[in-house]
């Protein structure tokens, strides 16, 4: 709720400016508030929306306020609250996202963000875990909803189209007036809404579901506390403001999307600008709207940027096959941003080096889980150190278990982590979440991690996937990545372990061609690499042990929704093929 008491308390004139942007259209946090109190009125009420309320009304933004809030009033005065139900949230990124959540948080209930990749199968399966009794959606999605809502025996809700600010050009003079009323009048039903339903900070207020790359999906429980001290936390860290504006293309169903760059902006009062899907020539083009010139910066210029490891390879790609105008257009326009960060997966420092080189950022990388959001990051201000996520962010707490009891000096072992911003629980699963913690209150992440030198935390991967044991070493997967991604051949690539009679683990290497290594395969109609060409190339650069034994070479990898790669499905892959070969 912290969110939306902050859009709350905002002056008029800042509750007049644009929250939201979609396709050029622009929706002001008054527009959205005063959607989801509307919305919040059906849901409390019980009543269903036809195909109709999804539109607004020609008059909808000049409509009374005062006639409007005391219907609102009334109605929540003689209605029950949703007592904690599940609803379920399934829209593109957009103003309608933003109010069915605030809708649902206002009205007592629980927000569950469905995937728009989602198969029909795997949306039910969320649903009927999460035991979902409400679905909100656009019209895009009608038909879907109606199939999973009666599948699951839960009523659906289109989402109401909120007004855009396009709509109010030609009101009145009056309109201000009317703006600074319907403000403070809006501020006073969230307070009666609250009274009525008595929000506490414990309450669960979202659930998450993680992405299930090394186990069967959880639903992460977050309560109104754990969300507000997260948001809170990475608008300090980060010095988000109200003259911030994020450009956003990351999916709302994982915490890097959803935290990072849309209720953290929100709670800041900036303006965070969609883009539903990541176009490389379309991020480069709004950067240089944003700054057409050396020094020069429009009005709705982009500042931050935030993004996963794939997005920023992809944006290079594009970048080396402009023509040398159009790259020194884009270089000064990346340059000119406030922020860029990276993370929901690790960022290869060949890929850190030549963006640096490029637009002059070194990318801000910082480590989150679903679980607790961001623990760990890199300082906005000083050394940002390269191949590292970081210290503990203010009010978190962190140490390293070492799997024996002779720690390395560094400090290496099984991260664990204590934070403000911890979920509450696995939903309906009390055995997993207790065995989740350790004794001393501790979150067992399942990462393994050391620490430099300098007190900053490196990452070598999932305990589960990423750490390889060959031949009684211990290997981080994460670091031959690294390594491999230093070929220029090699656009991507994961290593991973298969089962060996020998060595225990054998280490085997995926990896994905660039552009121009696969135009010369094509025309020498030799391989552009092969196993022993790799093995030489490598022996300079890291121990023999770490060298891969086994190579394949794919036209892509398998990803997830945030462009991490499912280790768990790729290695599955190759056992399976190892079969039919034998």
């Amino acid at each position: 709720m912290e969110v939306v008491r902050a859009a709350a308390k905002l002056g008029p004139e800042a509750q007049r400016k644009a929250a939201v942007i979609v396709a050029q259209k622009s929706y002001s946090y008054n527009q959205i508030f005063k959607s989801a109190l509307e919305l919040s009125n059906v849901l409390r009420a019980g009543h269903s929306l036809s195909a109709s309320h999804g539109r607004p009304a020609e008059d909808d933004c000049i409509e009374d306020t005062d006639v409007a809030v005391s219907h609102l009033e009334k109605t929540i005065r003689r209605s029950n609250n949703l007592d904690g139900a599940r609803v379920g949230i399934i829209a593109k990124p957009s103003a309608e996202f933003v109010a069915g959540m605030w809708a649902t948080w206002i009205s007592g209930g629980v927000a569950v963000p469905l995937a728009l990749s989602y198969p029909e199968a795997e949306l039910l399966h969320v649903m009927n875990d999460a035991g979902v009794s409400v679905v909100l959606g656009t019209e895009e999605y009608l038909e879907l909803l109606e199939k999973i809502s009666n599948k699951c025996s839960a009523r659906f809700h289109l989402l109401p189209l909120v007004s855009n600010l396009s709509l109010n050009i030609d009101a009145s003079e009056t309109r201000d007036v009317e703006d600074e009323s319907s403000g403070n009048l809006l501020k006073e039903m969230l307070a009666e809404a609250e009274k009525s339903i008595s929000i506490e900070g414990d309450q669960p207020a979202l659930i998450i579901y993680t992405s299930g790359t090394t186990g069967k999906p959880k639903g992460v429980v977050h309560t109104h506390y754990s969300i507000g001290a997260q948001v809170k936390m990475l608008a300090e860290a980060w010095e988000y403001t109200s003259a911030d504006r994020f450009l956003h293309c990351l999916p709302l169903h994982h915490v890097h999307g959803l935290f990072n760059a849309l209720l953290a902006p929100l709670y800041a009062g900036a303006a965070v600008d969609f883009m539903p899907k990541f176009s490389v020539r379309g991020v480069w083009q709004r950067w240089c709207e944003s700054y057409p010139t050396t020094g020069s910066k429009s009005e709705n210029a982009i500042t931050v940027f935030t993004g996963v490891p794939t997005m920023y390879v992809r944006l290079l790609q594009g970048y080396d096959v402009m023509d040398p105008d159009s790259q020194k257009a884009a270089a000064s326009a990346a340059h000119q941003l406030r922020l860029m960060m990276c993370g929901s997966s690790a960022l290869p420092y060949p890929v850190m080096k030549q963006w640096e080189s490029i637009t002059g950022h070194r990318l801000l990388e910082r480590y989150g889980m679903t679980e607790f959001v961001m623990a760990l990051s890199n300082c906005l201000h000083g050394i940002r150190k390269g191949g590292t996520v970081g210290k503990p962010l203010p009010g978190v707490q962190v140490k390293i278990v070492a799997e024996h009891a002779n720690n390395s000096p560094l400090g290496e072992g099984e991260l664990c982590v204590k934070s403000p911003s911890m979920f509450k629980e696995y939903w309906r699963q009390p055995q997993v979440t207790r065995e989740s913690f350790g004794d001393d209150g501790y979150f067992r992440t399942g990462d393994s991690v050391m620490m430099d030198e300098d007190g900053f935390f490196v990452i070598l991967g999932r305990t589960s996937v990423d750490i390889l044991k060959v031949g009684g070493y211990k290997l981080s997967a994460l670091e031959i990545e690294a390594t491999l991604l230093e070929h220029p051949n090699i656009s991507e690539c994961a290593v991973l372990g298969l089962p060996d009679e020998d060595y225990g683990e054998a280490i085997c290497a995926v990896t994905v061609l660039g552009p121009e290594a696969t135009t010369r395969e094509a025309d020498e109609s030799k391989p552009a690499i092969t196993l022993q060409y790799l093995q030489n190339w490598a022996k300079d650069k890291i121990a023999p042990y770490k060298i891969p034994t086994r190579l394949y070479v794919w036209e892509s990898l398998p990803r997830n929704a945030m462009g991490k790669v499912n280790k768990k499905e790729l290695k599955q892959l190759l056992l399976n093929a190892r079969l039919l070969q034998s």
